[in-house]
């Protein structure tokens, strides 16, 4: 929590009795909630059982120390090891809670800003004002809150600062609008210090405003305060949030001279047409920016121009101001309404050959020789197989060493190409030897020959 005061408060459980010149009697009348707090000095009735101190001190200070008494003093790390003593040290304030004080004058030691007081709290209430029963996405609504004391505003110096009023929105998980399974949607914070919306500070009331951006369907406002001194928690009955009631309408120009148009319908059962005004800006392809105001008219549309640029992204952005049928004024942020035209498809012109010097001075181009697809593919077939043919009679050659023989069968058919068997020489021989053999025998032949002797 963002809390940076300089105020003492304590909460009693009972009343105390006693006063004396230099000493604070804290009284629970139900008409003084706060008395000023007189050099650091306050008493503890013996009636009271259990005691809440808030010190609020200058930013970084260190924590304050408390002197009992008896004159004992209570330091922060005693906490560790009491039971009885509960001690938050934070950057701005020191929130300490003890089970039975000793009864009597307490004095406490620190730097305690100027203008602390003490300040008995009593029935802490949050009120919150009712939410308005029709509402819509894009509204901006504002909310006031309350926190009092007994009834009565919470007026101390520094305040402000520690109560926060939180916002939330819970979905009712209803299956009927769109935002079933939503969850919880944490809106915004309000502070009573006069800032942003905050009308007035210090006076007890938390202003503010935020927007519903949230899906629209069935909801539940839940508002909270939640600080180390006090929670308070008010749960409000279901709304409905409906859809914006503006429709859109594009209507595209037929050409470049003409504009767009955009008609804007207002729904006749949720707001009255002759309040609404409406305001924006458009936002062209090019980068141009063109704001426009649309006043109030009787008719349930309105219609807006928007300059034809050609094709690119358009976007108009929306803000409404009316009444709805129930009277209430309301602001909203219309979601933004966005459309796009496609870049046309530009035709290309076709490429022209360029033209020789030779058509320039009308000579004819030579032609170039036509190419015989068969003959090319003869020459590789024919090539291929005497590559194959020399390959094969270089292993039979150099690696399996063998010769090279041809054999060519010839036909039987014709005679004189008959080839005759191959005798062997032995066989030649023997034949030889016996035609011999025989010639001698028989006596038929005659040795006509003589011999060198008889010449």
């Amino acid at each position: 929590m963002r809390i940076c005061l300089a105020v003492l408060l304590i909460i009693v459980g009972w009343q105390a009795y006693a006063e004396t010149p230099d000493i604070t009697v804290l009284k629970r009348d139900g008409v003084s909630n706060e008395i000023p707090l007189l050099d650091n000095r306050f008493r503890i009735d013996h009636n009271v059982d259990k005691i809440t101190l808030l010190f609020f001190r200058a930013p970084g200070a260190p924590a304050v120390v408390l002197v009992r008494p008896d004159g004992s003093k209570i330091y922060s790390i005693h906490a560790v090891k009491d039971e009885a003593l509960e001690w938050y040290d934070e950057i701005s304030y020191d929130l300490i809670i003890i089970d039975k004080p000793m009864p009597g004058p307490w004095q406490v030691l620190g730097q305690i800003l100027k203008d602390s007081r003490i300040m008995v709290l009593g029935e802490i209430e949050l009120a919150v004002e009712p939410l308005p029963p029709m509402l819509f996405r894009g509204e901006m609504l504002k909310v006031n809150g309350r926190v009092t004391n007994d009834g009565k505003p919470i007026d101390v110096g520094y305040f402000r600062d520690v109560v926060t009023l939180y916002v939330e929105f819970v979905s009712t998980n209803n299956e009927q609008y769109a935002n079933f399974g939503a969850g919880t949607q944490s809106v915004t914070e309000f502070k009573d210090d006069g800032r942003d919306f905050d009308e007035r500070p210090l006076d007890g009331v938390f202003t503010g405003e935020f927007k519903l951006v949230f899906p629209a369907g069935e909801w539940q406002p839940e508002f909270f305060i939640e600080t180390p001194i006090l929670k308070r928690r008010v749960v409000k009955d279901p709304i409905v949030i409906a859809e914006p009631p503006f429709s859109f309408e594009l209507q595209l120009a037929d050409d470049e001279e003409f504009e767009h148009e955009l008609l804007i319908k207002l729904d006749r059962e949720i707001v009255k047409p002759e309040t609404v005004i409406l305001q924006g800006k458009i936002l062209y392809p090019n980068g141009e920016e063109q704001l426009f105001t649309l006043n109030e008219a009787e008719r349930f549309y309105r219609q807006l121009q928007i300059k034809n640029y050609d094709w690119g992204r358009y976007s108009i952005q929306l803000s409404a101001f009316g009444e709805n049928i129930n009277g209430r004024e309301f602001m909203a942020a219309i979601p933004d309404y966005n459309f796009e035209i496609e870049r046309p498809i530009e035709k290309v012109p076709e490429l022209t050959k360029p033209i020789s010097p030779a058509e320039l001075l009308g000579e004819p181009e030579p032609k170039e020789p036509e190419t015989n697809t068969g003959l090319i593919v003869s020459i590789v077939l024919v090539g291929n197989l005497l590559v194959l043919l020399l390959g094969w009679l270089a292993i039979r050659v150099l690696v399996q060493k063998k010769p090279i023989k041809f054999s060519i069968p010839l036909p039987t058919s014709i005679p004189f190409l008959k080839k005759k068997p191959q005798m062997d020489i032995d066989e030649l021989d023997e034949e030889e030897q016996k035609a011999a053999d025989k010639d001698s025998d028989s006596g038929d032949v005659l040795n006509l020959s003589m011999s060198e002797d008889k010449r």
